[in-house]
């Protein structure tokens, strides 16, 4: 099996409550079961945006913060990934 220099890192974006869309970026961690990968939360929007389109364009940008212009790359670091 090869594997990535990248870690597998994902963005979706839930509706808490009606019209507050909050994005939330998970890792995927081992433990694949029957073709399900789970995933463990890194972090998750402290405020609440108007539409999913917004939520997901501040995931985005966390993304950048989080991990800069070369994207998450594998360190040794952190939990055992997929």
């Amino acid at each position: 099996m090869v594997t990535s220099r990248f870690r597998n890192i994902a963005l979706t974006v839930h509706e808490l409550e009606d019209g507050e869309y909050h994005w939330v970026l998970m890792e995927a961690v081992d433990g694949a079961v029957d073709d399900v990968l789970p995933y463990m939360v890194l972090e998750t929007a402290a405020q609440p945006q108007p539409s999913y389109s917004s939520a997901l364009v501040a995931g985005v940008a966390a993304m950048r913060r989080l991990f800069g212009g070369d994207g998450p790359r594998r360190d040794g670091d952190g939990p055992t990934l997929y």
